[in-house]
């Protein structure tokens, strides 16, 4: 029985179209041009890191978001920004007894305006905030720790193959694929995807899934 939940953040929780439209802006380039070489570099296997460093060869994620938050290109984390189907279906699941978590790898900014929309969730944090990111073993286990269960009854729910299906299931965590954002669409692996406990293409398609 599954214990507790948590949730990657973006193309997760998060619909991103608001973040990228103004990484576009910020990067000075057409955002068709942006979308474009994104979508290249996902499937080439390349993290969001690395999109950036290609038009600002050198740039370091973290600082440019903080920089471009700073700035107010990059407008704060709004209801709209939320999947359709986020709030309701951690609602739904805590309502149920489980508990729920929303931790990415993310800059800080993210987490707190994120605690502040008020979500149905018992921890909302960021790898920034923790000092550790996926795929690292370590994030994982914090997740467990936090969950206060074993690692098979905890599930990981999240869009990338390698972050939010591999590394979970290494550490011995259940496994959501949610093929939700970019890497949802452009990336799939049949065989991979056959060991996760779910994969659906709308969070609310979890909830009877979980619900004990």
């Amino acid at each position: 029985m599954i214990r507790a939940v948590y949730f990657d953040i973006g193309e997760t929780i998060l619909d991103r179209t608001r973040e990228y439209q103004a990484w576009a802006k910020w990067l000075q380039v057409p955002a068709h041009t942006f979308s474009a070489v994104f979508g290249a570099m996902i499937v080439e296997g390349h993290p969001v890191r690395d999109v950036i460093a290609r038009f600002r060869p050198g740039a370091d994620f973290f600082a440019e978001h903080e920089a471009m938050a700073a700035s107010g290109v990059l407008p704060e984390l709004a209801e709209e920004d939320l999947y359709p189907d986020a709030r309701a279906t951690l609602a739904e699941l805590r309502g149920a007894g489980l508990r729920i978590g929303i931790v990415g790898n993310q800059p800080a900014v993210v987490s707190a305006q994120l605690r502040a929309l008020d979500l149905p969730a018992d921890l909302i944090a960021s790898s920034q905030e923790w000092g550790l990111a996926k795929p690292s073993p370590a994030f994982f286990e914090r997740i467990v720790a936090d969950a206060g269960a074993p690692a098979a009854s905890v599930a990981y729910v999240g869009d990338q193959l390698g972050n939010d299906v591999i590394a979970p299931l290494d550490s011995g965590l259940r496994s959501i694929r949610v093929r939700t954002g970019p890497w949802g669409q452009l990336l799939t692996d049949p065989a991979l995807e056959a060991r996760c406990f779910a994969v659906v293409d709308h969070l609310a398609e979890i909830v009877p899934l979980l619900k004990p």
